[in-house]
């Protein structure tokens, strides 16, 4: 039986996952709910189940959801979290405890969301009962229909497995870790720790898919023992047969390269067709905004890879393109840096825009040529008139931020759109 059943329940966080626990929970508890800030367009229902600061404080709760955007260090139930800290749970918790479905959950700190989307499309052409959730944009308990042998694809961000108690996975992967979301972790082992959380919770009958070849989850592996069986993927290990009957030039980056190798590990285990796999893979675009080539012709590629909020996220990119006009900018993560050989230095110039520059140009300094400007719209203008000039050379304009995009826009989506939206005019002056 459920231990969220028949409680005083406080959901914390009404964006889309505390909306969606609401929804779940609601008649079968007593739900409060709260949120720091004002709440637009609230229905009866939410109004009928918010509560204020002071009632909250009187209260004898047994459980709070907390929602991922939630940073107990800085929210105004601060205080209140921390003393009640042992009845903190997440929607993932929820989840496994009204289902025990197979789970095949990724995490990492690039590539995610690619492996995702990926490992759901081969399942859905195999026709597997598949659902596709969490932090790629539908929240768990957003779904409805679910069968006894419906899997899901989870993409787990560190903010969703931070506090996560009783959730387990039957497939877990960690694609790789490199400094992330430290503004919140505070410490680099606090991050790896979240992610870890996942592989901890798994029993002795799960599999845990791990990067071979990555530092840090070697060091996190030889420091803790798990019961999970563990599987060390061979991120470089060369494809070069298997992407020959592909062809599909989506893969010649190392980043996606990469997340296929944790595909073909997992399809291996879930017994899954190879010719079917190879059928999917053929045809796979990849995500809206994460290193999707816009434009290809004549000497001229462009590559919208507005998703990218960090160095390493853009470091296979650099590698595998010629001639490269990189732009980025925006909100810097603390503590980010760019791990990328003297090699590739020469085959770059970096266009670097917007307010906060500084961070971006002391990492660059001394390896790669370097202009700074305004803002984007600058930046791509001043690219193409040295592209009019260089009408010969193959090259390759490289839109990946390694940076939030709320300097200037709503999400990387609204900073992807306005990319895409210069560029075709650029193009049109050609």
């Amino acid at each position: 039986m459920s231990i969220f059943l028949n409680k005083k329940i406080l959901i914390y966080g009404l964006g889309k996952s505390g909306l969606s626990s609401f929804q779940f929970l609601k008649n079968k508890n007593n739900i409060f709910l709260y949120d720091d800030h004002k709440l637009k367009n609230k229905n009866l229902d939410i109004k009928k189940n918010l509560i204020n600061y002071k009632d909250l404080l009187k209260l004898k709760i047994d459980q709070i959801i907390l929602s991922p955007g939630i940073d107990i260090n800085k929210c105004k139930l601060s205080k209140f979290l921390k003393k009640n800290q042992n009845k903190i749970y997440t929607d993932l918790d929820v989840f496994y405890s009204f289902y025990k479905n197979d789970c095949i959950t990724i995490t990492g700190t690039n590539g995610k969301s690619t492996t995702c989307q990926l490992m759901y499309e081969i399942l859905s052409d195999q026709k597997f009962d598949v659902k596709l959730v969490g932090n790629i944009g539908n929240p768990i308990l957003s779904v409805r229909g679910v069968k006894k042998k419906t899997i899901f694809v989870l993409e787990a961000s560190s903010y969703q497995l931070e506090y996560s108690k009783i959730f387990k996975s039957k497939y877990a992967a960690i694609l790789n870790l490199s400094p992330d979301h430290l503004e919140r972790h505070k410490t680099l082992n606090k991050y790896i720790k979240a992610k870890f959380k996942l592989l901890k919770n798994q029993s002795r009958e799960s599999l845990a898919f791990v990067n071979k070849n990555d530092l840090l989850i070697n060091k996190e592996l030889k420091l803790n023992s798990f019961n999970s069986k563990i599987i060390k993927v061979d991120t470089k290990k060369k494809y070069n047969n298997f992407l020959k009957n592909v062809d599909n030039k989506y893969f010649i980056s190392e980043t996606n390269k990469e997340n296929l190798s944790f595909i073909l590990e997992i399809s291996k285990k879930l017994n899954l067709k190879n010719n079917l796999i190879s059928q999917t893979i053929k045809k796979f675009s990849g995500l809206k905004y994460r290193q999707q080539i816009i434009f290809k012709r004549n000497n001229l590629t462009v590559i919208n890879d507005s998703k990218s909020t960090s160095f390493s996220s853009s470091i296979g990119l650099l590698k595998s393109n010629q001639n490269i006009y990189w732009v980025l900018g925006g909100i810097y993560k603390r503590g980010d840096k760019l791990n990328l050989s003297k090699k590739y230095f020469s085959n770059i110039k970096a266009f670097i825009y917007g307010k906060n520059k500084k961070p971006f140009i002391n990492q660059l300094r001394g390896k790669i040529t370097y202009q700074n400007f305004d803002n984007l719209k600058i930046a791509l203008k001043e690219i193409f008139v040295i592209i009019k000039k260089e009408k010969f050379i193959n090259k390759t304009i490289l839109f990946s931020p390694c940076a939030a995009s709320f300097d200037s826009f709503k999400n990387f989506e609204d900073r992807g759109l306005f990319f895409n939206n210069l560029i075709r005019r650029h193009l049109n002056e050609l």
